[in-house]
């Protein structure tokens, strides 16, 4: 049984990773996949992907929301949501959704069998206001272990460089911090704190953390 009972309005950490910590995303179209699904699981009604145009992908009509996503990050061989459920149910609906449905599509293009993810979504109930403001740093950093691995042990080589490059990784809800895209669809930002009210105010607290696990 899950240790956690999702709880209405509720926020939660939700992660999984592949099967004996195996690539889940290959390609930049695996990527992009998983994007989508963010977006077209997270509704009241079925949908046939193949019938969807994709150049309107982020504005189909998917029905009435099971969860707000606050961010997430894909990363190589796991992913991070941050979400809070709208109906009872949410969660464990979306979530079976979003997962068959790229394990589905993923094993049919690399012609594989099997379980694709190490077992059942995890979770982990956001309790204090505090811990729900560092997940969004924590989510969104997520990526500067590609470039930099042991960053947090020894420190961030260039503050510069390593913005940049979170800059442009594009699997990532960070980049809706700073431009508006059809991906921004996916996120309900109205459902979370306003923590951070301009991109200035957000670049000053992400690097704070930087700078802090740099010390």
């Amino acid at each position: 049984m899950r240790k956690v009972s999702f709880a209405l309005h509720e926020f939660y950490h939700i992660y999984n990773r592949g099967n004996s910590r195996q690539t889940i995303y290959v390609t930049n179209a695996d990527y992009q996949r998983f994007i989508s699904l963010l977006y077209l699981a997270n509704g009241s009604k079925s949908f046939e992907f193949r019938e969807i145009d994709e150049e309107k992908l982020f504005d189909f009509d998917k029905g009435e929301p099971l969860v707000a996503i606050g961010a997430y990050c894909l990363m190589p061989n796991h992913f991070h949501i941050l979400a809070t459920p709208l109906v009872e149910g949410g969660v464990a609906t979306f979530m079976r959704k979003l997962a068959t449905g790229y394990s589905m599509y993923f094993n049919k293009k690399h012609h594989r069998t099997g379980s694709l993810f190490e077992g059942r979504f995890k979770s982990e109930h956001v309790d204090s206001d505090n811990y729900l403001k560092y997940l969004f740093s924590y989510i969104h950093l997520n990526p500067v272990k590609i470039i930099q691995p042991a960053w947090q042990e020894q420190g961030i080589g260039n503050l510069q460089d390593t913005f940049r490059y979170l800059d442009e990784y594009q699997y990532s809800s960070y980049v809706d911090n700073r431009i508006d895209r059809s991906e921004s669809n996916i996120l309900s930002r109205e459902k979370f704190p306003e923590y951070f009210t301009t991109k200035q105010e957000y670049d000053a607290e992400m690097k704070e953390w930087l700078v802090y696990k740099e010390e």
